[in-house]
């Protein structure tokens, strides 16, 4: 009897920790095709195809991971049927979700205080309904100093009674504060009296950080900077164990991705010649603007650069075939792996520039050399929130998001990158 106990106990556990491995695996492949995204715009038949990939991807993980566990219970047929449940399940959850938009009772009423060219960035970056799901932007307050801009005259906001009674009247959660001339223009007393109602009072770069995961370098003033967190990463653990952390990363990548690199060598072979070379070498700006050399598959002709340095397009006419299949999948930047191992890269940070590029865009953009305060990697949150850019506004785009990852800079930020990188991989969404 007490043995027959002990086995429904023991059944009992091996069936809680299958549940448990199960919610796992389901939550990191669903957040690694994007479908926790809070900005994810596809239509029906896009997100169906992400939920059935997703499904899929779990259900041949689980199912290798169910022969290491010793149950007579869960099988490859019961996770096939729990994973067809759970497919059905999330598109029917989803599909109410979108159709009755159950989610919207959580958005905060927002005003902006100000109606110049500060205030008009948020008016631009923000204009699509997906860009506010969080939050009601109930309109602009015009402010004196103001440098007049192109904001919508339906949504600016005329205070007739004063700040704090429009805000009770409307409800305000947030009061973004964006005005062009702040000294003797602020309305510091209803601003107060906000603070003390529980009304969050919120600058505008901090307000378009928490919106966008970015950071503004063109709205930066020194203040900010000194009362901020900085660009340099200050987690201790994870800078000392940064080069063991980056080489099991690496390490992992090899194993699963050598066939493809193999195949990779004999692609570029066939197409170019036995003797022509499948690799290259390119200097690269690294942490502290010290330069190295990147390794990569050669994607591009052999005389791709004989007349000098150039940005890479998005249809370039010196992409091989073979190149522009490794490009789109990012298998170009594999060899990569060896310079992860060699210290000079991370798994995750901005990705390296070229020292030429360097030098033209410091002087461009501002606080361009503080992305230069960790290590360049693999992959990072620039290559996942915006496409691959060829110009120094692209450049600067890409900044505001290398600064954004540096000042977050985390594990389970990179965790989070590393996952969502498998979007891009699977989804063909490289340069």
């Amino acid at each position: 009897m007490a043995t027959e106990q002990t086995f429904k106990q023991a059944q009992n556990l091996d069936n809680i920790s299958v549940g448990i491995m199960f919610a796992v695996v389901m939550q990191v492949t669903f957040l690694g095709l994007g479908l926790y995204k809070s900005k994810l715009r596809e239509k029906l038949l896009g997100l169906t195809r992400r939920l059935f990939i997703a499904t899929a991807i779990s259900y041949l993980l689980l199912s290798i991971m169910v022969q290491f566990i010793e149950n007579h219970v869960v099988n490859s047929e019961s996770i096939f049927y729990a994973c067809v449940y759970s497919l059905l399940a999330s598109a029917i959850f989803r599909f109410l979700l979108i159709r009755n938009n159950v989610l919207g009772f959580a958005r905060r009423n927002v005003v902006v205080l100000g109606c110049g060219q500060r205030a008009l960035i948020i008016e631009e970056r923000m204009r699509r309904d997906v860009d506010k799901e969080g939050f009601n932007l109930l309109g602009f307050v015009h402010m004196e100093g103001d440098i007049p801009a192109d904001i919508k005259e339906n949504h600016i906001v005329v205070l007739k009674n004063g700040l704090v009674e429009f805000v009770i009247k409307n409800h305000v959660h947030e009061i973004v504060v964006a005005t062009d001339e702040r000294r003797e223009n602020l309305p510091v007393d209803d601003l107060f009296s906000c603070k003390l109602r529980g009304v969050v009072v919120t600058e505008i770069l901090d307000f378009i950080e928490k919106e966008t995961g970015q950071i503004a370098v063109n709205l930066i003033y020194p203040s900010w900077v000194i009362y901020s967190d900085g660009f340099v990463p200050s987690n201790d653990i994870r800078n000392t164990f940064d080069w063991l952390f980056n080489a099991a990363l690496s390490t992992i990548l090899f194993l699963v991705a050598w066939p493809f690199m193999l195949l990779t060598v004999i692609a570029i072979k066939l197409e170019d010649g036995l003797d022509k070379p499948c690799f290259y070498k390119q200097e690269r700006v690294g942490l502290r603007g010290n330069i190295f050399q990147i390794i990569k598959f050669r994607s591009m002709k052999l005389d791709a650069e004989n007349n000098g340095a150039q940005w890479a397009k998005t249809s370039d006419s010196r992409i091989t075939k073979v190149g522009s299949i490794i490009r789109k999948y990012r298998i170009d930047e594999l060899p990569q792996i060896y310079n992860v191992l060699a210290g000079d890269m991370g798994f995750v940070g901005p990705r390296p520039e070229r020292p030429e590029f360097v030098e033209q865009l410091r002087t461009k953009i501002p606080y361009y050399n503080e992305r230069h305060n960790v290590k360049s990697g693999l992959t990072g949150w620039a290559q996942l929130k915006y496409p691959y850019g060829a110009t120094v506004m692209d450049a600067e785009e890409k900044l505001k998001f290398d600064l954004y990852y540096i000042k977050h800079r985390s594990f389970f930020l990179d965790l989070s990158i590393i996952i969502q990188t498998f979007e891009v991989i699977l989804f063909g969404k490289g340069r």
